[in-house]
């Protein structure tokens, strides 16, 4: 396995995990990822992919689990385990299935492509793969980062508004006094026949709006 950029890496790159048996593939596929700033880790089959997230329980992990992944890009036509099987094992995931998935292969096959984006694949390459390519795959994978990290900040201060909403009903409710109860004053004859007719227009009106 090959890893690579991990050490020196910004946190606020985007790490990408890439998964190609060719390993002419990976040199190109690497390239093309560093070029768009990002960091990458390249394996060369979908079993070390697994191990390196740590989904494969009969191998344990590779150790490098710990790192954040924000993107898989695999290729779909490898031994052992294709592209596609990798794509299921990740999107039944209940930690990783949330990862961009993309696949790239160099066989431009209808039922192929289908059946990946069915599986949930963000995204279907064909190789050989551009620049352009990836750049708009990162592109994708960041404005999609940014919607779930609104989506989540939206979540947590309506969370926390309805928790302060809460805590100040319960505490005002348990520093409230009955009043004791007291008999009706008896109103006076004087004063309702002195009732002004503004008074009697802002309860009728009152009234109405009830």
């Amino acid at each position: 396995m090959e890893v690579a950029g991990e050490v020196l890496a910004s946190e606020s790159q985007l790490h990408v995990l890439a998964v190609d048996d060719s390993h002419v593939d990976r040199k190109v596929i690497e390239k093309l990822l560093k070029i768009s700033s990002c960091k990458v880790t390249t394996v060369e089959s979908g079993a070390r992919a697994l191990q390196f997230l740590g989904l494969d329980e009969e191998k344990g992990s590779l150790g490098f689990n710990g790192l954040k992944v924000n993107l898989i890009i695999t290729d779909y036509s490898m031994p052992g385990m294709t592209g596609y099987e990798l794509l299921k094992k990740i999107k039944r995931s209940s930690t990783f299935r949330e990862i961009p998935v993309v696949i790239m292969s160099s066989e431009n096959i209808l039922t192929r492509i289908d059946s990946c984006l069915e599986e949930g694949a963000e995204e279907f390459l064909v190789k050989p793969v551009k620049l352009s390519d990836v750049k708009r795959v990162m592109n994708d994978c960041i404005m999609r980062g940014e919607t779930e990290g609104n989506k989540r900040r939206r979540v947590d201060k309506r969370k926390f508004e309805d928790d302060n909403h809460a805590s100040s009903s319960s505490s005002s409710s348990s520093s409230s006094i009955p009043s004791s109860p007291s008999s009706p004053l008896p109103s006076s004859p004087s004063t309702a026949a002195t009732s002004s007719p503004l008074h009697s227009l802002k309860r009728a009106k009152l009234r109405d709006h009830n």
